[in-house]
């Protein structure tokens, strides 16, 4: 048995060790920053944005979307261990950040009066932002199969949320409109879906 047990262990070879979640983390910011900088060098910068940073709620929005990106990001990295990292609060923390958001653009809705008039297009705000979100899920999908996840479906999910996040800075920063109904409907409730969509993708692309 002992032979049996050594001979078992030289076949295996040495494994690399997996990478810390704070190092994955980190990697994955800093991809997300350079994504959405070269997505906007190709889609262009709305032309009103300095006139909106002077805006609180618009700088709220951008900044929670940011938060929810970070959030969900290392939501992800935990949830790509088997036992969480043992950091199973930190895992929790999207939840505080999309309440946060949805308070944000409750105000940002009561204070759109009269309503701004919302573009010509509907729909395709939506499609674009899955678009944008395509790579960027698909390496943080790549990046967790190399690990160890027994939370599948929390971690698409996540997943999933994040790229759509990123997706929604983009646009955000790129499409001209201060419509607040459209970018409710065709911007963020499709995160619902999303989220839905990413529970799937989960449970079959992160087998092991």
């Amino acid at each position: 048995m002992e032979k049996h047990i050594a001979s078992l262990v030289a076949d295996a070879g040495q494994l690399p060790s997996a990478p810390s979640p704070q190092l994955l983390w980190l990697k994955w910011m800093g991809v997300a920053v350079a994504y959405i900088a070269l997505s906007l060098l190709v889609l262009g910068v709305r032309p009103d944005l300095l006139a909106e940073l002077h805006s609180g709620l618009f700088v709220a929005e951008i900044v929670m979307l940011i938060a929810i990106v970070a959030t969900t990001a290392l939501s992800a990295t935990l949830l790509a261990y088997p036992d969480m990292y043992q950091h199973r609060r930190l895992v929790l923390a999207p939840i505080a950040m999309f309440v946060l958001f949805i308070g944000v653009i409750i105000l940002a809705w009561q204070a759109d009066n009269p309503p701004a008039p919302p573009p010509v297009h509907s729909f395709e705000c939506s499609l674009t932002i899955a678009v944008l979100a395509l790579l960027p899920a698909a390496w943080m999908f790549y990046s967790m199969r190399r690990l160890a996840s027994t939370h599948r479906r929390s971690a698409g999910m996540v997943v999933m949320l994040a790229a759509f996040s990123i997706g929604a800075i983009t646009l955000r920063l790129s499409e001209q409109t201060n419509s607040i109904l459209h970018v409710i409907e065709w911007h963020y409730v499709p995160m619902i879906g999303v989220a839905l969509l990413g529970v799937w993708l989960g449970k079959v692309l992160l087998k092991w």
